[in-house]
């Protein structure tokens, strides 16, 4: 707040000593207290150097404008929201990437021009893309994207982990898989959760995993190794932009722990639900529809004047009664005393089927 010398803090951030550190921290970095600061949420926690460039970020952004207002010619523009490009580097490249690869070189000269600005020591930090191939093939990220989009997810030992999004949580399970370690079991537990714990701490910040997430590591009976996996799964969240709360691993090997949600996950971004299950997961294996289909026709068979019924059902529906259950169908017209034309149809979903009664007999 350029115009005031007022400091406030969030209050969603609740912790007292958490707000008087922030106040002081914002304090003791507004020079002169000629400018006013608002301390958001995304503040808690945050080390005082983030908190010094993004006050110094604010501060050469209002100088700026105010420069724009002195020189500008009537009815300019003075200041414009960042594009996904300059957000990237305002957030990310100033405190957690090492490079910005860019494959457009509008938005190139564009970065260039904003760390100019802000930042001059970080351009050679921004590099333009110039091979032949398509960016994402170059960095693999199709593969990346691809792998975080699966349900399972396999680590370099053999192990791997299952993670399960439901309406109330998201639950991740951990397994050993392949691995089965050099000397003891207690060993092999141990490094296939240390491993999962990088995984994890990955794929939860990729996917933008956010709400309850319930973590369940394979059983250790040593408590000091129970330790080792939680710390280290502390320490691999500590660079994660997005709040987050872990609760000490349980008896039963179980984590629960909570991250702030900002957006949709991943999976919700770049998929939809499946149209022919309709999200379930699941749809009703081929036998149960056959006898699903047997019931129905029992029933229809009983209103029925004629001596013959079509069957229309999906054509891997009509194999199955053909082959596997070839004795499903004949037995069925000897207790309706009933002829059964099965047509196959391409048309019908796996558990649809339609009965009707032929017109000539």
């Amino acid at each position: 707040m350029p115009t005031s010398s007022h400091i406030g803090i969030s209050r969603r951030i609740e912790d007292e000593s958490e707000r008087q550190r922030l106040k002081d921290i914002v304090s003791e970095l507004s020079s002169n207290g000629s400018m006013g600061y608002i301390v958001r949420t995304a503040a808690e926690g945050v080390k005082k150097e983030k908190l010094a460039y993004e006050m110094g970020f604010l501060k050469n952004l209002w100088c700026n404008t105010q420069k724009k207002y002195r020189t500008a010619a009537t009815a300019s523009l003075l200041h414009q929201e960042l594009n996904l490009s300059l957000r990237a580097v305002r957030d990310l490249l100033l405190q957690e990437a090492e490079k910005l690869v860019i494959d457009s070189r509008k938005d190139y000269e564009s970065v260039l021009a904003f760390l100019d600005t802000f930042n001059p020591s970080l351009k050679d930090s921004a590099e333009l893309f110039e091979g032949n191939e398509p960016i994402f093939d170059a960095y693999n990220l199709e593969g990346e994207i691809s792998r975080a989009l699966k349900r399972k997810v396999w680590l370099k030992s053999g192990g791997y982990i299952v993670i399960e999004h439901t309406e109330a949580l998201v639950a991740i399970d951990v397994n050993t898989g392949r691995y089965v370690g050099k000397y003891n079991l207690e060993e092999t537990i141990l490094k296939t959760n240390l491993e999962a714990v990088k995984e994890i701490a990955y794929q939860i910040r990729l996917r933008d995993i956010g709400g309850i997430i319930i973590i369940d590591f394979i059983d250790m009976e040593k408590k000091s190794n129970q330790e080792k996996v939680f710390s280290a799964l502390n320490e691999a969240f500590t660079k994660d932009r997005s709040k987050t709360h872990i609760l000490p691993i349980s008896d039963m090997g179980i984590i629960q722990m909570t991250r702030k949600r900002t957006r949709k996950p991943l999976t919700r971004l770049l998929c939809d639900p499946c149209p022919y299950c309709e999200g379930e997961g699941y749809i009703i294996s081929i036998k149960t529809i056959c006898y699903s289909i047997y019931r129905e026709i029992l029933r229809y068979a009983a209103d029925m004047t004629g001596s013959r019924l079509t069957l229309r059902v999906n054509p891997e529906v009509a194999d199955f009664l053909h082959g596997e259950e070839n004795c499903l169908v004949p037995g069925l017209e000897k207790s309706i005393g009933k002829q059964i034309v099965i047509y196959p149809d391409n048309r019908y979903h796996m558990e649809a089927f339609e009965i009707v009664e032929s017109a000539h007999d």
